[in-house]
């Protein structure tokens, strides 16, 4: 995965709240997208819900994310 500094900061804090590793916080949220149980899409929290399927129909490509980061970075 390759995640915004800023973003990875702040997930550790919340894991840390939380009295987890952020590998195990990552970990529960895979596993809960991923359950066979999932909740209708309608009792996902907003944030997921906005998000959920979002790229369903798009291929990223590898070199044009690489290309955005040069262009965001560079």
């Amino acid at each position: 995965l390759r995640l915004e500094d800023d973003l990875i900061y702040k997930a550790k804090e919340v894991a840390r709240q939380r009295g987890k590793s952020l590998s195990k916080l990552v970990a529960d949220y895979f596993a809960y997208i991923t359950s066979k149980e999932l909740p209708d899409k309608k009792e996902l929290p907003p944030i997921v819900k906005s998000l959920y399927g979002s790229l369903a129909d798009n291929k990223v490509d590898e070199s044009e994310y690489k290309d955005h980061l040069e262009k965001k970075y560079l």
